[in-house]
């Protein structure tokens, strides 16, 4: 019994994919879009939430409409 109790609650890891700059940039093109939330479109393209807000942030670190923080180039 304590074995099934131990397994409870507990999530399976998901493996760690790769994704191309090309994919990444199409991601947080449609977050910023405005028409679905940041959960909306990870859930739709079966990504991390966290992840797909890394990829908003950068971007926007890149462009200049952020500041706190390094941009890819740096």
């Amino acid at each position: 019994m304590s074995s099934i109790m131990e397994n409870v609650g507990k999530k399976r890891s998901r493996p760690r994919r790769s994704f191309t700059a090309q994919f990444k940039a199409e991601i947080v093109e449609l977050c910023q879009r405005g028409d679905r939330t940041i959960r909306q479109v990870s859930q739709d393209f079966d990504l991390t939430e966290t992840a797909v807000r890394e990829w908003v942030k950068q971007a926007e670190l890149d462009s200049g409409a952020r500041t706190d923080g390094l941009t890819s180039d740096e």
